[in-house]
């Protein structure tokens, strides 16, 4: 492959998801295999674990840069019944006891190309020498495409022709979704929505040939070194490992921004009126820093309903730049509402006399 021939559009994870969970349920798609093409760290390998989780049906997962060609095709021996040498199947490839389930390939575009003649006989027969994979398990391969500044062998049009192609690509709405449900640290996902760009910079770091860069799952370690309780040099050596130097000095300085613009701690003690609107933040990071700190704190009760409080009065705010206030509000009581309901306390939302006059106002 050379630059991008796949000449189909880009989706989200999440709607890749959706995708391959309707074709699982249906027998006769499930029979052709899927390919997933990437970027590092987009989420590949975890939303097929989590299709096969959904069904509650196992899954064979195969990192095919890790094992060696026999590994797949098993190992040969002599019949003296039969005076012919057959060969042994790996007990990892799924046997008639087991009639449903996902067979992975991960890493496809990047195994030796000896060991994809053998996954690729999985790929198009469904059979490897004497070996034949279940009538009821799906076969999904993932990997990088050349474009994507990893390592990658072409793959021919004949194999490409029996596969469903899926282009994942990251989006900041999906990854942010991801890092509420996951729990990030709040510092993460409002750098992250107030520099979008950010999130993959994979084009730049090959532009750059630096090593180093910024990527879905490079942030996720980010939030989980920030949640860590190092010391601060450490936690600076780290950062600086994970994205690079530059992509962390930028981040290190919004952050700084962010603690110096708002105190999520003094915000939720501050009483209603005006001793809430004089800490309310006066920048864009700022903003985003309330949000994503008051959405991590409301894990009970009576923190949900101050915060709601808090968000009510956001259009109090003012900034030495216009901010956009209206927008943040919505953004936060849907956010609110979401974990409310995700915790069971959709019932502090519906008594919160806030929420009310929100919605109301909005209703108009």
């Amino acid at each position: 492959m050379h630059g991008n021939p796949m000449n189909i559009p880009p989706l989200s994870i999440a709607a890749a998801k959706a995708a391959l969970i309707e074709q699982y349920a249906d027998a006769t798609l499930r029979r052709r295999a899927s390919m997933l093409w990437g970027p590092r760290g987009v989420g590949k390998s975890s939303v097929v674990r989590q299709v096969a989780a959904h069904f509650g049906v196992p899954l064979v997962d195969l990192r095919l840069t890790t094992i060696e060609p026999v590994d797949i095709r098993g190992a040969i021996y002599a019949d003296d019944v039969q005076a012919k040498t057959v060969w042994f199947p790996p007990e990892f490839l799924p046997g008639p006891e087991q009639p449903q389930g996902i067979l992975f390939l991960d890493e496809l575009t990047a195994a030796d190309q000896r060991l994809q003649i053998s996954a690729y006989s999985l790929i198009l027969d469904r059979r490897v020498g004497h070996y034949a994979l279940p009538d009821g398990w799906q076969v999904i391969a993932a990997g990088n495409a050349s474009f994507h500044g990893a390592v990658s062998h072409d793959m021919g049009t004949a194999l490409a022709d029996r596969m469903f192609h899926f282009n994942v690509q990251t989006t900041i709405d999906a990854f942010l979704a991801h890092a509420i449900a996951s729990g990030f640290a709040p510092e993460v996902m409002a750098y992250l929505k107030v520099r979008p760009d950010k999130l993959d910079d994979t084009q730049a770091q090959l532009a750059n040939d630096h090593l180093v860069g910024a990527s879905p799952r490079g942030w996720e370690d980010i939030s989980n070194v920030l949640k860590s309780g190092l010391s601060e040099t450490t936690r600076q050596t780290f950062v600086q490992g994970r994205i690079g130097a530059a992509n962390a000095a930028e981040f290190f300085g919004v952050l700084r921004e962010l603690q110096a613009a708002v105190d999520v701690v003094r915000l939720l003690a501050a009483g209603r009126g005006d001793e809430t609107a004089t800490l309310l933040p006066r920048t864009l990071d700022g903003l985003y820093g309330m949000i994503y700190g008051l959405l991590a704190a409301s894990s009970d009760a009576p923190t949900l309903a101050r915060a709601l409080e808090i968000v009510e009065q956001l259009p109090d705010a003012h900034g030495t730049v216009a901010l956009p206030l209206r927008e943040a509000q919505t953004l936060a009581m849907e956010l609110l509402m979401q974990k409310a309901l995700e915790s069971g306390l959709e019932a502090t939302v519906m008594d919160s006399a806030s929420y009310r006059r929100y919605a109301q106002a909005r209703a108009a």
